[in-house]
């Protein structure tokens, strides 16, 4: 969170985090789409050749005014790929939230439970306490015939009273929920430490 009194900005970092291919970049392009286009920047991407996330993608949101300071969401993607690990802990670096997109294609169990230790881990060596830190977890692909249970997935992950969202994100559903829940978590977190 860095507030900029003499603008009266409030700015919010959010990263979407979660293995290769399970739709955060997806996410984004969601919420671009929804989003009156005098509201939000142009989404920026940095991809390799094959379409994958080289670095991240980003995307700024303002909303409405909170405390009359205007909030300017910020909202970053990870890589996915393994090879670009030093890539995600600094793109996950001063996050005010997190939202971990797993994927529930049946292929994917183990680079889920992987890709949020590696979260884990990097939070911790921030000083960040991982049950405490504004997370909200998002089932992906939950619309594929070979999709596993988000229960199962959950407890393989061991996610543990964080909030769930079921999500079909290629098709938009669960992508504005998941924003708005994590947006809740991150307000309540910075509620806390202002007070």
């Amino acid at each position: 969170m860095l507030i900029n009194w003499k603008l009266r900005e409030l700015n919010l970092k959010i990263v979407y985090y979660g293995p290769p291919f399970s739709g955060k970049t997806t996410n984004l392009i969601q919420i671009h789409s929804r989003v009156d286009e005098k509201k939000r920047s142009e989404l920026v991407s940095l991809k390799t050749q094959e379409d994958r996330t080289l670095y991240f993608d980003f995307l700024q949101l303002e909303l409405g005014k909170i405390n009359g300071l205007t909030p300017k969401i910020h909202l970053y993607t990870v890589p996915g790929q393994a090879n670009y690990e030093s890539s995600r802990r600094l793109v996950l670096q001063g996050a005010d939230g997190v939202v971990f997109v797993a994927d529930l294609h049946a292929d994917s169990l183990g680079a889920n439970i992987k890709a949020w230790k590696h979260m884990h881990d990097h939070l911790v060596s921030f000083g960040i306490v991982p049950a405490r830190f504004p997370t909200v977890v998002q089932f992906n692909k939950i619309d594929l015939p070979e999709a596993l249970p988000v229960d199962r997935v959950a407890d393989q992950m061991q996610v543990n009273g964080l909030p769930r969202i079921p999500a079909a994100a290629i098709q938009g559903q669960g992508v504005q929920d998941t924003l708005k829940t994590i947006l809740q978590g991150v307000m309540q977190s910075i509620s806390r430490q202002i007070a």
